[in-house]
């Protein structure tokens, strides 16, 4: 694994999550491999749990850790090619990137979409540019239009809670928002289930249909209750609109996951990736409830990364 930015990375998906699972039992196996080494992790939006998770799996490893809250205390960033640097940017990406070179052995960095040019996030402008001039490896801890640390960790936690011989039906839900959100965590779920063996549906209202570079053939059901019917698993998110992009058409159903809706499913275990707007996005009762496996997804943050992070030190220590 030489950059980690999509499923497309893993070669071998249950290879990857069984390796996250032993770290899991044995987090400091591996304190001696990363040492001498230095990870910077750049982050150009808020974290909590990417930040910490990532913090402490490099750590685990042995490695220096670097963190930069670059929009809050580095120069005014230009991202654009050709720019003329006469108003408030004052250091150009490329130059930032060529920087981290001299100092890293491994940048991770973290840029949501802009909301505004959809051309621009489809594109992934920023993440782009660090996967074009990073002369070391690359990794994502969330872009415009995926989040692969997070939706490894979704896996790991999948097969954790999944023991029968069948298929278990995952249901990715639509769920309300106060604001317009990203695609990011709903394409990148979508992808990784279709590498994962489960039977997986998303719901969602009309006018909400993620983009279909994300989620080819599968099964969009635009009535929240048919879709959960009989689910083993749901994973709550917001999105706004993609063909009408960053819009939020009105939604007179209520999508808010609640206790009652549980009820038609097969005592479906809740996941979410956090943060999450209590009675919003899904009721008191069910983020409370013991159908909630929230929290172990969070701390399954850790071992996704970890486990990355010890397979691209392979490359660099081969």
């Amino acid at each position: 694994m030489k950059n980690f930015t999509s499923v497309s990375d893993v070669k071998d998906l249950q290879y990857i999550i069984k390796k996250a699972l032993e770290i899991k039992e044995n987090p400091l196996s591996e304190t001696e491999k990363g040492k001498g080494k230095t990870i910077g992790l750049v982050f150009l939006n808020s974290s909590l749990r990417t930040r910490l998770s990532s913090q402490i799996a490099a750590q685990n490893l042995g490695l220096n850790v670097l963190t930069l809250n670059a929009a809050q205390e580095a120069w005014n960033l230009e991202f654009a090619d050709g720019a003329v640097m006469n108003g408030d940017t004052v250091e150009h990406i490329k130059d930032a990137i060529e920087v981290l070179n001299q100092y890293c052995d491994i940048i991770a960095v973290r840029c949501f979409a802009g909301m505004k040019s959809k051309e621009d996030d489809v594109n992934e402008s920023i993440l782009s540019q660090f996967e074009q001039h990073a002369k070391v490896p690359v990794v994502s801890l969330e872009s415009a239009t995926r989040h692969p640390l997070q939706s490894l960790a979704d896996c790991i936690t999948i097969t954790e809670n999944w023991k029968e011989e069948r298929k278990p039906k995952v249901v990715l839900t639509w769920a309300p928002h106060i604001k317009p959100i990203a695609q990011a965590v709903g394409n990148s779920f979508a992808e990784w289930m279709q590498e994962m063996d489960v039977d997986f549906v998303i719901t969602n209202p009309e006018g909400y249909d993620l983009d279909k570079n994300f989620t080819k053939d599968i099964k969009v059901i635009h009535n929240q209750e048919e879709a959960l019917k009989d689910a083993d698993f749901i994973y709550v998110k917001n999105w706004s609109s993609f063909d009408d992009y960053a819009a939020m058409p009105e939604v007179k159903e209520n999508w808010m996951l609640t206790g009652k809706k549980l009820e038609n499913t097969n005592q479906a275990k809740v996941m979410h990736c956090l943060p999450v707007r209590r009675n919003v996005e899904l009721s008191d009762e069910v983020m409370d409830g013991g159908n909630s496996i929230i929290y172990q997804q969070a701390k399954n943050r850790i071992f996704s990364a970890q486990a990355v992070f010890s397979e691209i030190l392979n490359e660099i220590n081969p």
